[in-house]
């Protein structure tokens, strides 16, 4: 007898993760909804022997790669395996919430059409403050977590926001397949921002979910302001604004980008980092021509109207500087009850 799909396979890429990844599982294990299976990659870590998930009630398995392939190669690498309908990141230094896959599930139920859903991210040091709701873009090309390091009371109700943060986030399987996951030459960094940004040019939208709730360590792994951190942020949000930024606002933002990066180069003696971003400049231009293939591929394919895809950017400077949530609210939400096609029944199994 085939045994039945999960609704959800929950994808953890391990990397050196072995001081939180027992927390994670752990708190997989105290899910309320019990409808999903998980599969964690030892994506060539010293620590991966060390990977336990006899104590998991629900089906799971470790998945091996000789060497670090990275986040964006690693989690399509699970997705591939992957089983159940729908896709749930989650990183290593990431504990869920025990209502966390059960608030998505219920989401799923309301909101008819919607093929990707974000986690509200608290801080694990400090649980009233939150480390992001929601991935925000300008099309100046910088990304940020929505109001990160502010008062979690800020986030009352669902939003629609431009894309989700990846160390918890929620796809439709078969439409992260249908676009290609994320971007493998990113390796990590800015790679859900760039997903995020293709998705929305596929025609789907983002609701970010206030009861989907996560305590996130944040940069446990690579180490926030890293020389590794500051390379993989610079080549990528070059790679991210030339892949998905749609004309006339590509050669509009595009001089400011540029402006961006010499200022970079300038101030790298005064900040200590010029080595690191000259390099990751360095690479991003060196494979433009590879690039802008893709983005001529990316473009082509693009089934959202261009003012559709521009009014899920942010456009108010303010809101960059301050790292400021860009909210908006739902436009549409079916309480009809569960609808066939997302596999909801499986949960009442």
């Amino acid at each position: 007898m085939v045994a039945r799909a999960p609704l959800i396979s929950v994808l953890v890429v391990a990397y050196n993760s072995g001081a939180y990844l027992p927390r994670c599982l752990a708190a997989l294990e105290a899910q309320t909804f019990r409808d999903f299976d998980v599969l964690v990659l030892d994506n060539g870590s010293p620590d991966g022997d060390d990977i336990d998930l006899s104590n998991l009630g629900v089906p799971a398995k470790v998945v091996r790669s000789p060497e670090n392939i990275g986040f964006a190669a690693g989690n399509n690498l699970l997705a591939r395996q992957a089983q159940g309908t729908w896709l749930a990141l989650l990183n290593p230094d990431a504990f869920a919430d025990p209502g966390w896959l059960q608030a998505f599930a219920d989401a799923v139920v309301r909101y008819d059409g919607i093929s990707v859903f974000g986690s509200t991210q608290l801080l694990d040091s400090d649980p009233a403050l939150l480390d992001g709701a929601g991935d925000h873009y300008s099309p100046l090309g910088l990304a940020w977590r929505g109001d990160r390091l502010k008062p979690a009371s800020l986030v009352t109700e669902d939003a629609e926001v431009m894309g989700p943060c990846a160390a918890a986030a929620f796809y439709r399987r078969d439409v992260f397949e249908a676009v290609g996951g994320f971007a493998e030459t990113y390796f990590c960094y800015y790679e859900d921002v760039e997903l995020g940004l293709r998705l929305r040019l596929a025609g789907e939208r983002c609701i970010q979910l206030v009861g989907a709730r996560v305590r996130h360590v944040a940069s446990a792994i690579a180490g926030e302001n890293s020389d590794f951190s500051r390379y993989h942020i610079t080549r990528n949000r070059i790679w991210t604004f030339l892949r998905t930024m749609p004309a006339p606002v590509f050669h509009l933002f595009l001089p400011l980008l540029l402006a961006q990066l010499a200022l970079i180069v300038l101030l790298g003696p005064v900040r200590g980092d010029s080595p690191v971003r000259v390099r990751a400049i360095r690479d991003a231009l060196r494979a433009f021509p590879a690039v802008m293939k893709q983005r001529a591929e990316i473009q082509a394919g693009r089934k959202a109207g261009k003012c559709a895809f521009l009014s899920a950017l942010s456009w108010n400077p303010v809101k960059i500087f301050a790292s400021e949530g860009d909210r908006r609210p739902i436009r549409r939400e079916n309480k009809a009850g569960p609808v066939p096609s997302t596999g909801v029944e499986h949960a009442a199994d």
